[in-house]
């Protein structure tokens, strides 16, 4: 891509991956953004103006790429011959590969969506990747299940990324490992949850009976 015509949008996507590896010797700063802005031959005063927000922008971009990195690596039919379990795990261990070689910014960036005035902004950053994995495993849900599946998913991979950050294991052996235990976490409690509703969903619901009272049936 030529990015002499590029808009901010696709800017951001193109040096996001230098800003990366920059930011784990520079810091999540100016200085990252030159370097990347200086190997892509882009304008600095441009690659400032596409990072406006600041460090959490830059962060914000790179994970970006991630997600799209994520789903590049399967096709629909790969994802679809697997268990639902496996689907997760694949692409929580494609994350983690992807972002393996810059741990070091990786672990800076956290510090800085940890901070009290990203704290929101790393919310969403979570929850988006949590979305675009169960997603690629082809959840549809739209009641409550949809919020968490989410909600679980992006908790165990905060906790998942904690554990890598520090892991000097062969492989990372012992994060696949922690992994996989939560992930068997989630599908029992996915389990649970469908027998409950499953034993209740024919129950008297007294909440059902005062809104017919409220509510008659024509």
């Amino acid at each position: 891509m030529d990015l002499a015509d590029a808009t901010l949008d696709e800017l951001r996507s193109a040096l996001a991956p230098a800003l990366a590896a920059n930011a784990a010797f520079d810091g999540w700063n100016a200085r990252a953004v030159d370097a990347a802005a200086d190997a892509a031959g882009v304008d600095r005063d441009v690659a400032h103006l596409a990072f406006s927000d600041g460090p959490v922008s830059m962060i914000d971009a790179w994970f970006a790429t991630i997600d799209a990195a994520m789903l590049a690596r399967f096709t629909p039919e790969q994802l679809a011959a697997m268990k639902i379990r496996q689907r997760i795990t694949a692409l929580v261990e494609a994350r983690l590969d992807l972002v393996a070689p810059h741990r070091d910014a990786l672990g800076r960036a956290l510090a800085i969506l940890a901070m009290p005035q990203n704290a929101a902004r790393g919310a969403r950053l979570g929850w988006r990747a949590a979305d675009s994995m169960w997603r690629a495993a082809g959840d549809t849900a739209t009641d409550y299940n949809h919020y968490t599946k989410r909600a679980i998913l992006a908790g165990v991979y905060g906790a998942t990324v904690t554990v890598f950050l520090g892991d000097e294991s062969e492989g990372h052996a012992d994060t696949r490992a922690f992994l996989g235990r939560r992930i068997e976490g989630i599908m029992r409690f996915e389990k649970a949850k469908a027998q409950f509703i499953a034993r209740t969903e024919h129950r008297p619901s007294l909440s059902r009976f005062i809104g017919r009272l409220r509510y008659p049936v024509a």
